[in-house]
C-alpha cells in the first residue's frame, strides 16, 4: 500500500493566495460589471527592461545557430551572470561575496523552500509572525512541527512582529538553531537597521545558529543607511544564507530568475558537533535536483547590470514607489495607521477589524483586492497588506474607490 507523507495533513486547508483567488472569482462571477483592481499578491505589471529584452532576443538567436547553441549549462549559473551579481550587488557595497558563492535559480520562493532539506528534522526553528507562508509551510511538510492549534504550529518558536516593536521581532528568549528573517519585510514592509541586524548575527554566532535572510525586496530600499544585504554586517558570512530575486527588482516574475548566496565560511554541524560546509552541501543538492536556468534568461538577467539596465530598473522601482506614495497619502487622509511604503512596495494597514472582514469589505464595496493580514500569521490579525504593483491609473482609481467606500 502506497502511503503519504502525513505531515502534509497538518497543513491548513488552502494556500493563502488560493483562498483570495477563490473569493475574487466568486465576486467577479456575481458582479461581472465591476472591474476588480488587484492590489493583493506581489506580481509586477510593467514590462521587462529594454536592455533585458534586447539581451533575451540576442540569446534566443544564438540558440538557433549550431555554432552558438547552448545545451545544459552549469547548474550554479553562467560565470557572466555570477560575476555581475558579485561585483554589483555585493562588492560594490563593501560585502566580500565571490562569484562562486552565488547559485542562480528559478526563484527565491523555490530556494527558501528547498534550503530546509539540508537540515535535520529535530532542529529548533524561529519564524517571524506575520510571515511569508512558504517559510512555515515547507517546514511543516518536512515534519519539523507539531499540529496546528490556536492559530500556530506546535514545536516552532514564533517571533512576534507587532506595532509595539515596530514590526522588528526581538531576539528569541530560548536557544534556536535556524532563524528566518526578511527585510524589507514581506508582508509588513518594515525595515531593519544595521545595528539591529548585527544583534541577530551576534546571536547566531553565539549559539551556532543559522540565519536564512530573504532580501527579495532590497531594490526598494532608498535609505542609504539601511542594509540591503546581511553581508554588510561583520561576521554574517559565517552564519547567514541570503536569498535574492530579479522578480521585483527587474520584473522577472514571469521569466523566473533568482539566486542564493551561500558563503564558503558558512557552517552547520553533525550530531557529533563536527562542522560541515553548507556551501558544499547546497552545491550537492543543487547539482542533483536542478539543471540550471535557461541561457537566454540568464543573459536577460545579466543585462540589468549594464549602465542602461541599471537606469531602466531604477525607473521601474521608482514607478512602483510612486504608487506606494499614492497609497500612503490615501491612508493618511482616511486616518488609517500603517507601516511600509517608504522603503518597500508593501503597505501594512491597521484595519481595526477582522482581517478577512476588512478584505471582504474592500472587495464588495470598492472592487479592490488586498491581502488579509491573518493569512500571514496570528500577529497579522486586524491588518491588511496592499501592494504597489500595478499601473498608476489602476492605483489612483483604487484609492478613489477606497476613499468613497471608507470615507
Amino acid at each position: 500500500m502506497i502511503t503519504i507523507n502525513d505531515n502534509y495533513l497538518k497543513l491548513q486547508a488552502s494556500y493563502l493566495f488560493s483562498d483570495i483567488a477563490k473569493r475574487v472569482a466568486s465576486f467577479q462571477k456575481n458582479h461581472p460589471e465591476i472591474d476588480v483592481i488587484k492590489l493583493g499578491i506581489g506580481d509586477v505589471t510593467k514590462g521587462l527592461p529594454p536592455a533585458s529584452i534586447e539581451a533575451f532576443h540576442k540569446a534566443v538567436d544564438e540558440m538557433a545557430n549550431d555554432a552558438s547553441f547552448k545545451g545544459y549549462g552549469p547548474e550554479q549559473g553562467y560565470d557572466f551572470l555570477r560575476d555581475a551579481i558579485a561585483q554589483n550587488d555585493f562588492q560594490a557595497r563593501g560585502a566580500d561575496i565571490q562569484a562562486d558563492e552565488i547559485f542562480v535559480s528559478d526563484g527565491a520562493k523555490c530556494d527558501t523552500g528547498n534550503i530546509q532539506e539540508l537540515f535535520s528534522t529535530d532542529i529548533t526553528i524561529a519564524i517571524p509572525d506575520p510571515v511569508y507562508p512558504v517559510y512555515l509551510d515547507t517546514n511543516v511538510m518536512a515534519g519539523r512541527t507539531g499540529i496546528f492549534e490556536n492559530g500556530r504550529y506546535q514545536g516552532l518558536v514564533y517571533l512576534d512582529s507587532t506595532k509595539e516593536n515596530n514590526f522588528i521581532p526581538a531576539l528569541p528568549t530560548e536557544k534556536v538553531d535556524l532563524i528566518y528573517l526578511c527585510f524589507p519585510n514581506n508582508p509588513t514592509g518594515s525595515t531593519i537597521s544595521k545595528e539591529e541586524l548585527k544583534t541577530w548575527v551576534d546571536y547566531a554566532k553565539d549559539n551556532k545558529a543559522l540565519i536564512l535572510f530573504d532580501a527579495a525586496y532590497e531594490a526598494f530600499v532608498r535609505d542609504e543607511n539601511l542594509p540591503k544585504s546581511i553581508y554588510e554586517i561583520d561576521g554574517a558570512k559565517e552564519v547567514a544564507i541570503e536569498f535574492r530575486s530579479f522578480s521585483k527588482s527587474a520584473g522577472f516574475t514571469g521569466t523566473r530568475c533568482a539566486y542564493t548566496v551561500v558563503p564558503k565560511e558558512c557552517m552547520a554541524y553533525d550530531k557529533e558537533g563536527k562542522s560541515h560546509s553548507l556551501h558544499s552541501l547546497w552545491n550537492r543538492r543543487h547539482c542533483t535536483k536542478f539543471n540550471g536556468v535557461s541561457y537566454p534568461v540568464q543573459r536577460a538577467a545579466a543585462a540589468i547590470y549594464t549602465k542602461e539596465g541599471k537606469a531602466q530598473c531604477k525607473a521601474l522601482i521608482d514607478y512602483y514607489m510612486e504608487n506606494a506614495f499614492t497609497i500612503c497619502q490615501t491612508m493618511d487622509k482616511l486616518g488609517y495607521k500603517y507601516v511600509g511604503g517608504d522603503n518597500s512596495p508593501y503597505i501594512w494597514i491597521e484595519g481595526n477589524m477582522d482581517s478577512w472582514e476588512f478584505f471582504d469589505m474592500l472587495l464588495n464595496k470598492a472592487g479592490v483586492v488586498c491581502t488579509p493580514g491573518a493569512g500571514f500569521g496570528k500577529c497579522g490579525e486586524g491588518y491588511i497588506r496592499i501592494s504597489a504593483f500595478n499601473s498608476h491609473e489602476k492605483v489612483q482609481e483604487a484609492m478613489q474607490r477606497l476613499t468613497k467606500a471608507l470615507g
